[in-house]
């Protein structure tokens, strides 16, 4: 099976890092190929983090507020599998 990958929004270092020890890709959101992506994670200060108002994916988008790292991680595998 291919390893997910998931674009994360700057300042949220211990989701990348539980993220990993998932055994998930990952990228900075601004990095990242939003067409070849599985999901994003976000700060959940902005909905629209890239300031777009077209979607370039149709990957979930996963709020990390109020959740721990762990928790971001149940939440994406349960929606992209």
């Amino acid at each position: 099976m291919e390893r997910l990958t998931v674009a994360v929004e700057a300042g949220l270092s211990p989701v990348v890092e539980a993220l990993r020890r998932s055994g998930l890709n990952t990228c900075p959101i601004e990095a990242c190929d939003l067409a070849a992506i599985d999901a994003i994670v976000v700060t959940g200060m902005d909905s629209n983090v890239m300031n777009r108002q077209d979607a370039l994916t149709r990957a979930p988008v996963v709020s990390a507020e109020g959740r721990t790292p762990e928790q971001v991680v149940e939440r994406i595998l349960r929606q992209v599998r």
